[in-house]
């Protein structure tokens, strides 16, 4: 039962973006309390916290390939 919660937890955190991760370190504040954040806020707020939390997914996206990118003085 704890090694397929573990698996869960897992796939979770690698295929859900790797937002609150990137906020914790950031900002120096750990992962957990940032999700339990966005979770009560999405209640309490009846979900609009989801829009900024696939808002920073979509700039950290963004981001990501902006960085893979060549520049044409690479070559």
């Amino acid at each position: 039962m704890k090694s397929l919660v573990n698996q869960i937890q897992f796939l979770w955190e690698n295929y859900a973006f790797g937002v609150c991760h990137r906020l914790g370190e950031k900002l120096g504040v750990a992962t957990w309390s940032i999700r339990l954040f966005f979770i009560y806020a999405s209640f309490i707020t009846y979900g609009s916290p989801i829009f900024v939390y696939l808002a920073l997914a979509f700039i950290m996206n963004l981001r990501r390939y902006q960085r893979k990118r060549a520049h044409i003085w690479d070559f």
